[in-house]
């Protein structure tokens, strides 16, 4: 009698163990969940501060703006030098709508208060990433039609291309920037490190991403296969060093 009790209470123990650990493990929020956490914070704060996307739409629509004034390109030369000017907009644009990515939980100290919430690092990291792809692309859709009108550029006929190169350059621009803003959060002269830590990082991006619009603009248009199969695959290299990454990034 003595032995079938100690037996069953042996066969209970690796049952208690196991529901302790499963209970208590990292990351205990689905990972789809914890990013949509982030994503909504991140969203409510823009919208009642607005000034992150007031203030990269303006700068961006004035570089637009300043390069139409000063070339007064013809519609042939828009085609052949317009890509890489559009593509500095959104790359100045980036810049600047990244470095408040964790500047923002530095400054009200919330950064320690989501490292103790019940969710994994990498629903953090792809909630902001998440977030700045959407305030980037919303700037991008204002820009794109300001540039086609002066510019004399139509992009009615190649949108669906025009949309996908845009997708791909701005994944390329808000992964690798919203990790070197975590990286840069602590940093003393931030406003300058970052920019000195993209430039390098986004030249391939903007290099593929100018040659893919320059060739969806020409005439007759043409299907830039290598250049978005060059994005895709950047793309893809920063997401898996991003997720590598950002754990160590966090705890330090």
């Amino acid at each position: 009698m003595a032995s079938n009790s100690q037996s069953a209470s042996d066969a209970r123990v690796p049952s208690a163990s196991s529901t302790s650990f499963t209970s208590s493990s990292p990351g205990s929020l689905p990972l789809l969940t914890g990013l949509w956490a982030v994503f909504a914070k991140e969203v409510r704060t823009e919208l009642r501060t607005r000034e992150l996307l007031v203030t990269t739409a303006v700068f961006a629509l004035t570089i637009v703006f300043m390069f139409s004034f000063s070339f007064d390109p013809t519609s042939e030369e828009s085609r052949r030098i317009g890509p890489g000017l559009l593509w500095i907009a959104f790359l100045f644009a980036g810049t600047l709508m990244l470095e408040p990515a964790f500047l923002r939980e530095q400054s009200n100290d919330t950064l320690a208060a989501l490292r103790l919430a019940p969710i994994a690092p990498t629903a953090i990291l792809l909630g902001k990433m998440l977030a700045n792809f959407l305030f980037l692309s919303i700037t991008e859709a204002l820009l794109v039609p300001v540039f086609a009108v002066f510019y004399n550029v139509s992009v009615a006929s190649v949108l669906p291309g025009i949309i996908l190169v845009c997708l791909l350059g701005t994944l390329g621009i808000v992964i690798p920037g919203t990790i070197f803003s975590a990286v840069t959060a602590h940093a003393r002269m931030r406003e300058l490190l970052l920019p000195l830590l993209l430039l390098p990082i986004f030249t391939p991006i903007l290099i593929a991403a100018t040659e893919a619009t320059a060739a969806l603009l020409s005439d007759p248009p043409e299907w830039p296969a290598m250049a978005l199969r060059l994005l895709a695959g950047a793309d893809i290299i920063f997401l898996t060093a991003a997720v590598f990454l950002f754990d160590s990034l966090l705890e330090e």
